[in-house]
């Protein structure tokens, strides 16, 4: 684009709105792509506008608005929509719940290249319906066409972002403790479990209270199995002390354990295991007392059917130190940031 004198301007195309503030309105008097004729200048010179900005023919630039559209193109998630733009920019906005997923290098490469820039709501974001998961411009009005090919190019074989669906899991929940078994105490945990989990698609089959007995553990984990369970949780029993007896229960019912522990405050003790493709999680006391565990930080991926692995457990240390507020605003927060 250049810059010209507005009584030059006659016969060329504008490449910006031009705003008129009148009498209570504000808005576009000139939109973008008008062809300025010649009783336009009286009006352009009455709103200030002494000089225009105008496109120059085969200069390889691109609008604001036409390289949001491109940049919207070449990101496409299923289960959001992309906006019309908007002072330049697009919003990326999601039509259903599930778990956002950013290639953060990815996006690091496309925000390196000059004027693009994209941000996003972070990886492994729990998602409901109406967010808005990513803003999408260019800084100057127009740039270079040829970084919007480079960011295009970046995106042909890799996802910038995606938005994976919560899937129904039908849930059996297994309460460890002599104590409760015995009735001395009453179980805290089915309810606070129950509750989280109503925010997700399925079904809770129910909770067996046992006693600290590892076939009993074991029989009442194979009972919801036998019932079509796909995520079983396990409560109570998760420290190292001896008479501990849930990991091991985990364990004899030919589970693949992750981890036994994470890099997570609280819930440290947590474990996260496979029973070939049923998820089966270690949930320590801490979920009982506290409002936020990493429980909660898991339970999208756990719902999002994406498998755990030791790194993604690792990962976890960044962002896994609970600041334990007085008012919880989880997860629009530090917490569970991985």
């Amino acid at each position: 684009m250049k810059k010209i004198r507005v009584e030059d301007a006659v016969g060329q195309t504008l490449c910006h709105d031009l705003t008129e503030m009148r009498d209570g309105f504000k808005g576009a008097a000139f939109r973008r792509g008008h062809v300025i004729a010649k009783e336009d200048i009286p009006h352009m010179l009455d709103m200030g506008k002494r000089t225009v900005f105008v496109w120059e023919e085969n200069a390889g630039e691109i609008h604001e608005e036409d390289a949001a559209r491109r940049m919207a193109a070449m990101a496409p998630v299923a289960g959001a929509h992309y906006t019309e733009p908007s002072e330049g920019k697009v919003l990326l906005i999601s039509d259903s719940a599930g778990m956002l997923r950013v290639d953060t290098e990815l996006l690091r490469e496309i925000n390196r290249i000059g004027d693009l820039t994209i941000s996003t709501l972070p990886d492994h974001y729990p998602v409901k319906e109406g967010m808005r998961l990513a803003s999408m411009r260019i800084v100057p009005l127009v740039t270079k066409e040829e970084q919007i090919i480079r960011a295009e190019k970046l995106c042909e074989s890799r996802k910038l972002l995606n938005l994976l669906p919560y899937k129904p899991l039908k849930t059996g929940i297994v309460i460890t403790g002599s104590e409760i078994y015995h009735g001395r105490i009453q179980d805290k945990f089915e309810a606070v479990a129950r509750k989280k989990l109503s925010g997700y698609p399925g079904q809770v089959l129910g909770a067996a209270v046992c006693d600290d007995d590892l076939d009993m553990l074991v029989r009442s984990a194979q009972d919801f199995l036998a019932k079509g369970a796909d995520f079983l949780i396990f409560s109570g029993g998760m420290s190292v002390d001896p008479d501990d007896l849930t990991p091991a229960a985990i364990r004899r019912l030919g589970c693949d354990v992750i981890s036994h522990g994470v890099p997570s405050q609280p819930g440290n003790m947590t474990l996260m295991a496979y029973l070939g493709d049923i998820p089966v999680m270690g949930v320590p006391g801490a979920a009982i007392s506290l409002p936020t565990t990493i429980f909660d930080v898991m339970l999208p991926q756990v719902f999002s059917g994406v498998r755990f692995t030791k790194q993604d457990l690792v990962n976890l240390g960044d962002g896994g130190l609970c600041q334990l507020c007085k008012a919880c605003h989880f997860p629009n927060c530090t917490f569970g940031r991985y």
